[in-house]
């Protein structure tokens, strides 16, 4: 009886051990997950270079607007008050 088990536990253990991943299975997954990593960083870049083209279209455009209050009011302050002298 303690043969029997004793082969039924070798037994086990050899299958426990030929049932695991083998090294082309290990480099495949291994593979996989560098190629998860490089398309995650690829996105996370592409992400950056929208936003920072994002940030530099609302930079110029506040500038514009800027400019264009400041001319505004130049041009007031320039020309002569109409109406307001004495009669």
């Amino acid at each position: 009886m303690k043969k029997v088990l004793s082969l039924v536990a070798v037994a086990g253990m050899f299958t426990f051990v030929a049932c695991g991943p083998s090294a082309a299975e290990k480099e495949a997954a291994a593979a996989a997950a560098a190629q998860i990593v490089t398309d995650s960083l690829a996105a996370v870049e592409a992400a950056a270079a929208e936003q920072a083209a994002a940030d530099s279209t609302a930079a110029a455009a506040v500038a514009a607007e800027a400019t264009r209050v400041a001319d505004s009011t130049a041009a007031a302050a320039a020309a002569p008050a109409k109406g307001k002298g004495k009669k």
